[in-house]
């Protein structure tokens, strides 16, 4: 049998949502655990405002990628539910290499402007992941996901190059795409994916980097990591 949204045959919808804002010190003396950094209390209330505007919604899967940032977006998006929540660990950012042995310039080309070197061969983030295996990685989870008979509407909090190989994937950008989308925090994009006898039909965005907190982007001209690269926030 095949489920989908009403009136269409198969079609799931994921509510891909971007973490909240934290502060990773950029540009600064930075931190010694990336992983383990928390929401600001800037991000808590993006969350906090993402769930409201995702309050008439029912979901029958919400996910986070295991990292205290996506959990703590999650919880808060969801404050008031009780319903089971998961964690994908494949899902998670883009590793990096050994960000303190790299000069501040490096830094910047790295961190900032990376995605757009994406598409070379072999190149990595920061030293770290390939791009094209940091690709593969998305795409693989997010198939997993839609081979999964128990659900129609999913939630789910991941990070800005996760979002950005998802968004790719869906408009078959592949990992050249990856640097055209934008993930300002606790942004949402809403896509839909056409799932039939197991086969993936077509696949498209509804929506993309919607912020409830600031919806028009009015003055927001920087990128995220421009704006942390300035000791500012997203």
């Amino acid at each position: 049998m095949t489920h989908g949204l009403p009136g269409t045959r198969g079609r799931r919808r994921i509510y891909l949502m971007r973490h909240g804002e934290v502060d990773y010190h950029f540009g600064g003396a930075g931190v010694t655990d990336a992983d383990a950094v928390e929401l600001t209390e800037k991000g808590q209330r993006q969350a906090v405002l993402m769930g409201e505007a995702l309050t008439d919604i029912t979901f029958d899967l919400a996910a986070h990628t295991g990292l205290i940032r996506t959990k703590q977006t999650l919880e808060r998006a969801l404050a008031g539910r009780t319903m089971p929540v998961e964690e994908i660990a494949a899902l998670r950012e883009i590793r990096t290499g050994k960000v303190a042995e790299l000069s501040p310039e490096r830094i910047e080309a790295e961190f900032i402007y990376g995605f757009e070197t994406a598409h070379l061969p072999d190149t990595r983030f920061a030293g770290g992941e390939a791009f094209a295996d940091f690709y593969e990685r998305i795409a693989y989870a997010v198939l997993d996901l839609l081979g999964r008979p128990d659900w129609t509407k999913a939630l789910l909090v991941c990070h800005g190059g996760t979002n950005r190989a998802i968004l790719s994937w869906v408009t078959h950008g592949g990992p050249e795409g990856m640097a055209s989308f934008e993930q300002d925090t606790g942004c949402l994009n809403v896509i839909d994916i056409d799932v039939v006898d197991g086969d993936i039909i077509r696949r498209f965005v509804r929506t993309m980097n919607f912020t409830p907190y600031d919806p028009t982007k009015n003055g927001k001209y920087l990128t995220n990591m421009e704006l942390y690269r300035q000791g500012r926030s997203g």
